[in-house]
Formats: C-alpha cells, structure tokens, sequence
C-alpha cells in the first residue's frame, strides 16, 4: 500500500527510530551508569573531586553545543538534507568513545585531559546528530501520530540501552574472567564500554541512512546554505518575539530539561560515592530504571497524542521533580535529610542492593525512569506541534540549545559547589530548583502551532 501524503513508509519510520536505539548506549552505559561513576571513583581516585572534574567537561561541551546547534540547524534547513550532517557527527560521537579505552586507573594529569577532551566531544557528537535527526519527524508522520512516533523511538532507545548495559554485565562485569580476556584489574571490563558504545553507533544507525528519506536539496551550495543560514538565524533571532509562545516553552524546556539531564548524569556518579556500589551494582540499577524510563517513554506518547504535548510534560516535570528531592535527600546512611536508616557498612559483605538505604535509592530511581521517559518524547513532539513547518530544523536547533543552553550551567554549578562544599550532595542540590522553575515556566505555553513570520 502506498504511504498517505505526509507519511513516511513502516521501514522508514522505523529506520528513523532506531537512531535512538543506536545513540542511547553512549548515554546509559558512558555518561551514566559504567564508566562516569567508573571515571570519577577510579580514574580520578576521589569521587568528590571526579565529580567535579566530569562536571567542568560536560559545561564545556554544552557551551559549545549551546552556541553552534541553532546556526547548524538553521544551514541544514538552508541545504534541505540532513542525513549527510548526521554522518559527520555521528563519526565524531564514534571516535571519542573509542579513545576512552586509554582511560586507565589512577591516571596522570595528560591522560585526565585527554580523556575528559574525548567524553567532550563525543558528547558534542551525539548532540549535534539528534538535531539533524529531530528535524525529520514532522516529514515522518501526520500531525497527529508525532507523539506516537517520538515516544516509540524514545523506549526504543531505552530499550537499546537496556540491552548494551546488561551485555556489559553479562559479558564483562560479572564473569571472573570477562570475554575476550579483558583484565579486571586493569579496569579493561569497565574501559571497553567506550568502544562497545562506538561499534554499536556504527552498526545500529546504518537503517537511517539506508531507509529513512531525507529532505530534498534545495539547491544551494554548501557555501551558499551556510549563508542562507547565518541569515535565518540572525533574522529569527531578530524576530524572535513574535514568536513568544515557542520561546516560552523552549526557555520552560530548557531549565526543567537541564534538570533531568543533571540527575540522570550524576546519579550514578552519586550513588557510587555514598553507597560504593560496583560495576556490576550500578549496571543493575541502570537496567531497572531503563526498563521503567522506556515503559514511561511508551505510556507518554500514548498519552501525549490522547491529552497533549503540554499536560504530559507537566506530570512528567511533577514527577522527576519528587524523586530528585527523595534522592537528593539520601546518605549513605539516612533519608529525608537525616533520618537514620540501615545502610552500608564498609568491610562487612551483603547481597545486592541488601540495604534499606540502598533499596530506597533503587525505588527513587524506577520513579525517576517513569517520569523521565515522557518528559523528554512529549517535548521533542511539542516543538514540532509548535513550530511553523518551514522553520522545523531552525527551530530544533533552537531546540537542542534549550537542552544544552543551562546544560553547561548545571554542570558548571555542580562542580562548582562539589569543589566548595566538598560534598557531592552539596553539588547537586540546585537540580530541584531546575526543575521547580522549568515547570512554572510551562504554566502559560500554549499548544498551538505559529504562523510564520513575514
């Protein structure tokens, strides 16, 4: 059966979708749950100081993202096709997971650099192809199957690091001799989730550029749409104001989004520092919140398409929002700020997650997934309900700068307040207040698509 107008093939769309399924190992297996807490405890040698050290990096790669992603955006809308940006990127995202295999224990002042310069720019990778890779979906489906579509990509991909984090279990964490010999004690079973996360990047997102069609030239030069582009973007920075309700939103998306980004990135790195959960511990944790996160991811777009983008923000926002203060509120020993509960004791063995402390976190945690799960799908489908069709990539770009505009903020702040608090709770208090203000900013958006400027 030929597609409806305005509606891509099965094969397409699910080509598209598995761009989230390739991406999101690098996000659940090395910026949350392997080797950040990994980089932090080990690399560096002291949690509180590897926390802030992370931290400065991620701030450094959002500043970057933050000042390039809308002018990207706007030149690939100037050209019309995207798949040959996503390419570059995706390359780039590719290289620096491979070079963090050389992040060995207790590593020297060069090696911390390089390391940090890799996370760096695979980061600024993986970012700047979900730009490129967001701006297709209105050409994808009709208005009203966006969240539908968004939502499946966004469990798949939950699903896909789902699966990557517990090969790393099976494979390399929890053997005694880990396939293909990797060394323990070298760290090997925890370094070779960079490259893992690198080779599954390659293989996973070749659908998209096989099935998955892209816009069509608009026949300007390369030379030519990055002027045309320099230009839009000036002229939509210029005439921005008239398009209020869009920057309310992207502004109330960005401060809550970054919230959600912090809790996710550090949580893991937090939980090693107060609890001293291994490798295999926090891949476990990892697999019960992605399996809950890709379960809310589901739920939301069935429930942004049934209520609205707005609605299904909100709850979601309400909801990271608690389960933040619950884990922000936790010691290694204590819940709610100081009331004592049974928890590790150093020396003395116990089972998986054997603590009241420890099973609290986890429970803290499977909220954080249900909610995190819509939050991020209903965003990236309320943008495209928002925006005038011609603007679409423009105004991802803008998009991907109200995921990143604070993420350099956030993290910044974080290090910032580990180095002076000497706390890695101290650091990571003002992640609540993200989140407290992104949602009153939410309040007056209205779900309405713009006309387009004159």
């Amino acid at each position: 059966m030929t597609p409806p107008a305005g509606e891509a093939s099965p094969l397409a769309r699910f080509s598209w979708a598995m761009f989230d399924w390739a991406n999101q190992p690098f996000f659940t297996v090395v910026t949350t749950f392997i080797f950040a807490p990994y980089f932090t405890s080990v690399v560096v040698g002291d949690p509180v100081r590897g926390q802030a050290l992370w931290g400065y990096a991620q701030s450094a790669a959002g500043l970057a993202i933050a000042l390039s992603s809308p002018v990207l955006g706007a030149i690939a809308d100037a050209a019309g096709p995207r798949k040959g940006w996503t390419f570059v990127f995706q390359v780039l995202c590719a290289l620096g997971c491979f070079w963090l295999w050389w992040a060995v224990p207790a590593a020297g002042p060069a090696t911390l650099f390089w390391s940090l310069v890799a996370i760096g720019l695979a980061t600024i990778g993986a970012e700047f192809s979900i730009v490129f890779n967001n701006a297709m979906l209105p050409s994808l489906v009709p208005e009203d199957r966006m969240g539908r579509l968004s939502g499946f990509a966004w469990a798949l991909g939950y699903a896909g690091g789902l699966v990557a984090l517990i090969f790393v279990l099976v494979a390399f964490s929890l053997p005694e001799h880990p396939w293909f010999g990797l060394d323990k004690a070298s760290h090997q079973h925890d370094r070779i989730t960079g490259p893992l996360s690198a080779i599954w990047l390659a293989v996973f997102v070749l659908p998209l550029f096989l099935f998955t069609p892209d816009a069509k030239p608009t026949g300007l030069t390369r030379t030519q749409a990055v002027r045309e582009g320099l230009r839009n973007v000036a002229a939509t920075l210029v005439t921005v104001r008239r398009y209020r309700n869009i920057m309310q939103f992207l502004v109330a998306r960005m401060i809550a989004y970054d919230g959600l980004n912090a809790i996710f990135a550090f949580g893991g790195i937090y939980a090693a520092g107060i609890f001293g959960w291994t490798t295999t511990s926090l891949g476990i944790f990892g697999i019960v919140l992605t399996i809950f996160a890709a379960l809310g991811a589901w739920v939301g777009g069935w429930a942004d398409d049934r209520f609205g983008s707005k609605p299904t923000m909100q709850w979601s926002v309400l909801g990271v929002t608690l389960a933040t203060l619950g884990i922000l509120s936790m010691s290694g020993d204590s819940v709610l700020f100081g009331i004592a509960v049974e928890g590790p004791r150093p020396g003395i063995a116990g089972g998986l997650f054997a603590t009241t402390a420890e099973r609290i976190f986890l429970l803290l945690g499977i909220l954080l997934g249900i909610f995190g799960g819509p939050m991020q799908a209903a965003s990236r489908t309320m943008l495209a309900r928002l925006a005038p069709p011609s603007m679409v990539g423009e105004f991802y770009g803008l998009f991907a700068l109200s995921g990143k505009a604070t993420a350099f903020t956030a993290p910044f702040a974080i290090a910032v307040c580990t180095s002076l608090f000497a706390s890695q709770r101290g650091g990571m208090v003002a992640i609540v207040l993200f989140l407290v203000v992104g949602y009153l900013l939410m309040l007056p958006v209205r779900e309405e698509q713009a006309a387009e400027v004159a």
